[in-house]
């Protein structure tokens, strides 16, 4: 049965100093992140004997525990990607930085980057408890939307394709930043990578959208 393996981070554990500190990074990434990815394959297993045994009881837990875990997972990975050191990341996506598309694609969902900006902000502080702030390309309109997810997977729209996250829990920020989430979010902006943003959007709007196809 295929599982699903922690990636590696593509930066040190200090790349992203000060934004987020290495031990931040460290902790965040192999034990919160390698939670997810066994928890998800830990259910997966649990499915197939499920399945074997014919014993459904617990299919209601494990389907719930199978999208927590896989969506912390494809959350954190794209999270990692998200991010560069504050040397090379920040700012606003300019068309001059080859990221002139998503640049406009913000411009003409949002209005302005600064309306984007503080959207996106506002709904990944503002989460109640533990959650995402998500810019995601939404397939149906052709548009972005910022999501605000609870958890890992509650809270959007299906079919969307996460292009920039903001995780909000409190292991990602609180050996920093202890309760000051909205001082840690405003610092976030400073180490984004749109490049790799720009890629993610480039690769959600070339995809041949199923959920138009005609019968």
């Amino acid at each position: 049965m295929p599982v699903y393996t922690l990636p590696d981070l593509p930066y040190d554990y200090s790349a992203l100093a000060p934004v987020i500190s290495p031990e931040i990074i460290e902790l965040h990434h192999d034990k919160h992140h390698a939670a997810y990815v066994k928890g998800a394959n830990d259910t997966l297993e649990q499915l197939a004997e499920a399945r074997d045994t014919e014993q459904w009881g617990s299919v209601n837990g494990l389907e719930k525990n199978l999208a927590f875990h896989l969506s912390g997972h494809i959350l954190h990975s794209i999270y990692w990607q998200n991010m560069t050191g504050p040397k090379d990341g920040g700012g606003e996506p300019l068309a001059q930085d080859g990221v002139g598309e998503l640049a406009e694609a913000v411009k003409e969902s949002f209005g302005s980057f600064a309306a984007f900006k503080t959207q996106l902000s506002k709904a990944a502080a503002t989460t109640q408890g533990s959650g995402w702030g998500v810019l995601a390309y939404e397939p149906l309109s052709g548009r972005l939307i910022v999501e605000q997810i609870y958890d890992h997977q509650g809270n959007v729209g299906q079919g969307a394709t996460p292009l920039l996250v903001f995780d909000a829990w409190e292991h990602a920020f609180y050996l920093q930043y202890r309760n000051q989430k909205v001082d840690f979010i405003e610092a976030m902006w400073q180490v984004v990578n749109w490049q790799d943003v720009a890629r993610r959007h480039e690769a959600a709007t070339s995809r041949t959208n199923a959920l138009l196809l005609a019968p």
